[in-house]
């Protein structure tokens, strides 16, 4: 089995098909989650015996990308609870069984979220400006705001974390899941934004929202550390993030190779013979065949356990720049080879170039794969030469 089996040709149809119809209406993707749980695509990580796929990484890299050449909004939204599918996945390859119950629940049906991202908050995974109080019991109240938080209005299980500081010489960083209906959980209705508008990616506030002791999995020490669970976080984060892009790359050279087709030259020959449309078809296929091999030797590498030690994080924030930027370099080669119909409202064109931008909005930042970069290659610098 593998992504089209689950993806047939009719059911990317119809997620392309309401795809404009989504944006156009600030909309959540209701019916494409409906149709994605029924083909199994919530399970693709769960083992075969356990209902699921039992996909590889790689698989649903593979996957994702068709995904979002068809509808960018369902998967970036679907990318979310497939992240923390690849994380038990991935730790369960390393031996760690502790997040099994993810993979059997994505065969039940629930849908799981990011509640991670939170406005201010460079350090990401590393540190928290949410309040993780203890309780006593074992329990911790979770008190902060979480932003970017995709399929507001259907996830069951939220991943959330915040920081313990009840010991200030050790701080502390609690992870756990939050069934929806957790009291002290609201989320807001305010997503209207340029792109990825079907993913409904609202503000969530979290007010003394205590999750028991069995819902907690992970305590982590604040500032960067190699726990196998963060890393497992960062690098499915990364990998299937820029498995998204890449397919909206993917699409995009298929719209310029169909734009160039359709116009005609000022003599009345195609488009398709015009040097100058020729070239800029070639420049975007070749800038989207430089991140293929890249995209999936990561992916591979995770699946097979290869050990790339310190320059894991590097490699992983380096994939997710490539892939978003040439994403977007190539929508807009795209925009210019279709030309002035494709600033149209409603054209796909127009959409992809809108949702392709968010890109550059997740982690890492552009500043931060820099500088994780020139540390793997260079060093840190030294305190006394650093400069603000």
């Amino acid at each position: 089995m593998d992504a089209t089996d689950i993806l047939t040709p009719d059911l990317l149809e119809r997620l392309r098909g309401r795809a404009a119809g989504y944006d156009r209406d600030n909309s959540f993707f209701t019916e494409d989650l409906e149709d994605l749980r029924s083909a199994g695509y919530l399970s693709l990580f769960t083992p075969q015996d356990a209902g699921g796929a039992g996909f590889t990484i790689g698989q649903v890299v593979r996957s994702q990308r068709l995904l979002a050449a068809a509808a960018p909004a369902t998967a970036l939204a679907v990318n979310m609870h497939l992240v923390w599918c690849g994380v038990a996945h991935l730790l369960a390859l390393r031996g760690d069984h502790s997040l099994d119950f993810i993979l059997a629940d994505a065969a039940r049906g629930e849908l799981y979220a990011f509640g991670i991202s939170e406005p201010g908050n460079p350090a990401v995974l590393f540190d928290s400006q949410t309040a993780a109080q203890p309780l006593g019991d074992g329990s911790y109240a979770f008190t902060g705001t979480k932003i970017f938080t995709s399929l507001s209005p259907a996830w069951t299980r939220l991943g959330i974390f915040g920081r313990d500081d009840s010991l200030p010489e050790e701080p502390r960083l609690i992870f756990g899941f939050a069934p929806r209906g957790t009291e002290g959980i609201t989320v807001k209705d305010d997503w209207n934004t340029m792109g990825m508008r079907a993913s409904q990616s609202c503000t969530t506030v979290l007010d003394h929202a205590v999750l028991s002791a069995d819902r907690l999995v992970r305590s982590t020490p604040v500032g960067p550390h190699a726990d196998p669970f963060v890393f497992a976080i960062f690098a499915l984060f990364e990998t299937l993030l820029s498995a998204v892009y890449t397919g909206v790359g993917d699409r995009a050279v298929e719209l310029a190779v169909e734009a160039a087709n359709k116009r005609t030259t000022a003599g009345g020959g195609s488009g398709a013979h015009d040097p100058h449309t020729r070239w800029k078809v070639a420049d975007a296929a070749i800038r989207m065949d430089g991140i293929h091999p890249q995209l999936e030797s990561i992916a591979r590498d995770l699946d097979e356990g290869v050990d790339h030690g310190s320059l894991w994080f590097p490699k992983l924030s380096s994939l997710k720049y490539r892939a978003t930027e040439t994403a977007r370099s190539v929508v807009e080669t795209a925009v210019r080879v279709a030309g002035g119909r494709s600033y149209s409202r409603g054209a796909e064109l127009e959409r992809l170039y809108r949702d392709v931008l968010a890109g550059m909005f997740h982690p890492s930042s552009e500043d931060s794969v820099h500088s994780s970069v020139a540390n793997a290659w260079l060093g840190p610098v030294p305190v006394q030469d650093a400069r603000p």
